[in-house]
């Protein structure tokens, strides 16, 4: 398996976070959410992720960058839970939503909650959509 996290994984584009903020579907698993849309065919890679931390919660830069090093650390072990189960490429934004410190342990745990329901929503939406086809 492929455990890494490179350059062209990464989700910069402005127009698409533009895109996935007002078309965009959410799931969410506290303290942890995860916006996405589809992405556009032409795109090379299956998974477009970004990663934010509101400075609502935290005020220090160095607490906001500690917890997106850790989003960032749970999204490349588990990433292969999506990678394995998505047919078509999807654009993602993950947010850590909480004043609460939780430890890596439990965000490990909660990122593949929040992962497994993802792939439930995505997969009963496809599921509706194959069946009106019909």
């Amino acid at each position: 398996m492929n455990f890494t996290y490179p350059k062209n994984e990464r989700l910069k584009s402005k127009t698409t976070i533009g895109l996935l903020f007002s078309e965009g579907k959410s799931v969410s698993k506290y303290p942890l959410r995860l916006v996405y849309r589809p992405a556009e065919e032409h795109s090379e890679e299956k998974i477009k992720m970004g990663v934010s931390v509101s400075k609502k919660y935290f005020k220090k830069a160095v607490d906001r960058n500690y917890f997106k090093r850790v989003l960032r650390e749970t999204y490349r072990l588990n990433k292969h839970l999506l990678l394995d189960n998505i047919q078509e490429p999807y654009s993602l934004m993950f947010f850590y939503q909480s004043k609460d410190r939780l430890s890596y342990a439990e965000i490990n745990t909660k990122t593949i909650q929040l992962f497994e329901k993802f792939l439930q929503q995505v997969n009963k939406s496809s599921d509706s959509e194959n069946k009106t086809e019909l």
